[in-house]
């Protein structure tokens, strides 16, 4: 039996429809952009302590730990807000299309990213973080939204996985290269490497055409505008507020709120958890006598984050086929809540041996954090073509406004109790509820992309 069962499952996979050059140019545009679009967005973690240690004393804050980890995180929270007001893209996205905007985004963040190595004072590098953050969250939803129309249904469940693994090898080239530049060179010298993604622009406005799918669904409505007109019934085309607007018709109303909810539980537990792996990494490293490696050691800890989350990425299309979307998010939710529970609330203060068993947490915390993956997609799957970009952008950037007042009580919280471990470690709650919530969701296991 298992081996008909094999030779079955073999003949599937040999037999799904080949790509075309435009599917297979497209996909490594967006796996591109948003490979670098997360090392651009983990640059600030890896270089928060030396940055804000030069920074902060030229607008005569002290540079003590406590007010490096709150102003850390204000800054943070400043680059949440850009994220999320990166919903903006995607009726740009569904008015005149994914592969255009795809290229804005991309050179957006590049731009901003890039203008961090010239900042002269705390506040200025603020302004660029929330800046590179609006093209940052924009790059996710063009590239998520553009593979799921493009791609044949067949694959387009893997592809999912597959284009969202780039944004965690992203944090393992920020890694690598905080290990050979950020080192050497400095802080400045890592911001200035975040404006190479610009060079990415060219390919993608010009290598890429935009999805068959979306031009056959606007062919259709400027055909009935044009009926309309004909009857003396003119009405306007397709416009980006009527886009926007239709997420919260009565279709569609609970599950964009409840979408929405379910990434700001992602939001708030990953963001806070990763961005202060660096730091709780350094601070273990100084505990046990190896601060001298402390960067080198944050380096090797933010690999192994990435490793276990591109192994999620991978292993989540075919767990969503066989368990669905509603439990498959369920399991990596689990994993989120028990792990950074664990890794902050208590081998964070452990007297012996903590630095280890951090590093072990930090693998299942990676792979936990391949929860991503499941918005890339579950989003595109729950909405028709004509809005699927707005969705897509309003759920994944529209709770970053909450969660950028979490990250700043997160940061508060390091202030005031004095430790990292504590504050994010109470941000596993988050999981908690989204498990309460996950029931509530909309399962569309086995269902085609809506037309």
């Amino acid at each position: 039996m298992q081996s008909r069962f094999d030779r079955k499952t073999f003949a599937r996979e040999i037999a799904k429809t080949p790509l075309t050059q435009n599917q297979i140019r497209g996909f490594w545009a967006s796996w591109l952009g948003w490979a670098l679009d997360g090392m651009d967005s983990f640059i600030y973690a890896l270089v928060m302590v030396p940055a804000l240690t030069e920074l902060l004393p030229r607008v005569r804050i002290p540079s003590s730990a406590a007010n490096i980890g709150y102003y850390g995180g204000l800054l943070f929270a400043l680059f949440l807000i850009g994220w999320g007001l990166s919903l903006l893209w995607g009726p740009i996205a569904d008015r005149f299309g994914r592969v255009r905007t795809l290229a804005l985004t991309v050179l957006c963040y590049s731009l901003f990213t890039f203008l961090g190595a010239v900042a002269a004072s705390v506040w200025q590098l603020a302004a660029f973080r929330l800046l590179a953050g609006i093209g940052i969250g924009g790059e996710w939803s063009m590239g998520g939204t553009f593979v799921a129309e493009e791609w044949p249904e067949d694959r387009r469940k893997m592809a999912a996985g597959y284009l969202h693994t780039g944004y965690y090898v992203g944090f393992f080239l920020a890694a690598i290269a905080n290990y050979l530049i950020g080192s050497r060179y400095g802080w400045r010298a890592m911001f200035a490497l975040g404006g190479a993604p610009a060079l990415l622009v060219g390919f993608i406005r010009y290598g890429v055409a935009e999805p068959q799918r979306w031009k056959k669904k606007m062919d259709q409505i400027s055909a009935v505008i044009l009926s309309e007109a004909k009857d003396r019934r003119p009405e306007r085309g397709w416009t980006m507020g009527r886009a926007f607007l239709s997420l919260f018709s009565r279709q569609f109303r609970r599950r964009t709120l409840l979408n929405a909810t379910y990434l700001l539980v992602s939001i708030t537990g990953l963001w806070a958890g990763s961005v202060y792996v660096p730091a709780a990494i350094g601070n273990l490293a100084v505990r046990q006598g190896l601060a001298a490696s402390a960067t080198s050691l944050a380096s090797y800890g933010t690999m192994l984050l990435s490793v276990g989350t591109i192994l999620g990425c991978l292993v989540l299309p075919p767990l969503a086929e066989r368990l669905g979307r509603r439990r498959t998010l369920g399991f990596y939710f689990l994993l989120m809540f028990v792990f950074i529970l664990l890794a902050f609330g208590y081998v964070f203060y452990l007297l012996d041996h903590a630095l280890a068993w951090f590093m072990l947490c930090l693998f299942f915390l990676g792979f936990g954090g391949a929860n991503f993956a499941m918005y890339t997609l579950w989003l595109p799957e729950q909405y028709p073509t004509e809005c699927r970009a707005s969705a897509f952008a309003f759920a994944t950037s529209a709770g970053r406004f909450v969660g950028a007042g979490i990250t700043f009580l997160v940061g508060a919280g390091v202030s005031h109790f004095g430790t990292i471990g504590t504050p994010v470690a109470l941000t596993s709650i988050a999981f908690a509820i989204g498990l309460l919530l996950l029931p509530f969701g909309e399962e569309t296991r086995g269902q085609p992309l809506p037309l």
